[in-house]
């Protein structure tokens, strides 16, 4: 339900809510309190914006009870450690053989469902393997789906390296696909909304970075993103990727077998200043 309401007690009128609503369809009644038209309801962005400017916590919208979120004063990170954690991120790809804590695994989630969307469709998909068994579980039937493919001589052009994959894999178990990760996540949105694509790599970056911020490892897998995508079809039906859905990327995570001491110094960034 839409409910936009006020709290009168401690409303100021100040007009924030008013001035920062994109679809500027709030404004302000004759007592001076704001109000949305019931025939501009439905031009709503479901941004949220009213409730997270008003200062004193009187915006509700959608049920939404300001008091349940959380407060930005004093709350940003220092810029010196974000910093580090930007140019300390490094791809993992050294894992430890145990599952996260559920409640971590759901809070990283939770928290990378918040990144932003275009036109804020909100649409981006997070399909998991939630645990060490079912990662293993996937692996074994890839790396059976890829023997099937070597049989056949069936790999697409440009892919037949893949074979090497399996070899290694059979001859020495040594897994150079998933990395021995103990979770794997695909990030997916349905080809309807206006960026899908984009959504879900602006989703997989803001789970990178609180991922890493506590201390879970992850690597962008462009690898296993393709055996999905285009060399197992039958592995997004195996994951239950709707068929209506863009695959965006695939990543694997869980707790880092290896440690880095520093940051790497790459070169100055590629800038043109444009007219």
């Amino acid at each position: 339900m839409f409910d936009f309401e006020i709290n009168n007690e401690s409303c100021t009128r100040c007009g924030q809510c008013v001035a920062d609503c994109p679809a500027r369809i709030i404004a302000m009644a004759e007592d001076g309190y704001p109000f949305i038209a019931n025939e501009k309801e439905a031009s709503c962005y479901k941004c949220q914006h009213c409730l997270a400017i008003c200062p004193t916590g009187s915006v509700s919208i959608f049920g939404l009870d300001p008091a349940l979120s959380r407060s930005l004063k004093g709350g940003y990170p220092d810029p010196e450690q974000l910093e580090t954690l930007i140019k300390g991120r490094r791809s993992v790809r050294r894992y430890k053989s145990e599952n996260l804590d559920p409640a971590l695994f759901q809070r990283l989630l939770d928290v990378a469902w918040h990144a932003p969307t275009g036109v804020n469709a909100r649409q981006v998909c997070f399909t998991v393997l939630d645990s060490k068994e079912k990662s293993a579980q996937f692996r074994d039937e890839v790396m059976t789906g890829l023997g099937r493919l070597v049989n056949e001589g069936a790999f697409p052009a440009g892919t037949a390296y893949y074979a090497n994959f399996l070899r290694i894999w059979e001859k020495h178990h040594i897994d150079l696909l998933f990395r021995n990760a103990p979770h794997l996540l695909v990030a997916s949105a349905p080809k309807s909304v206006a960026t899908p694509m984009q959504d879900c790599l602006i989703a997989l970056s803001y789970f990178e970075l609180f991922a890493q911020a506590n201390g879970v490892g992850t690597v962008w897998n462009g690898l296993v993103n393709r055996v999905i995508s285009d060399l197992l079809p039958e592995t997004r039906q195996r994951l239950g990727i709707p068929d209506d859905h863009i695959v965006g990327y695939a990543m694997v995570f869980g707790k880092p077998d290896v440690h880095f001491a520093r940051t790497v110094q790459h070169a100055p960034a590629l800038i043109h200043r444009a007219l």
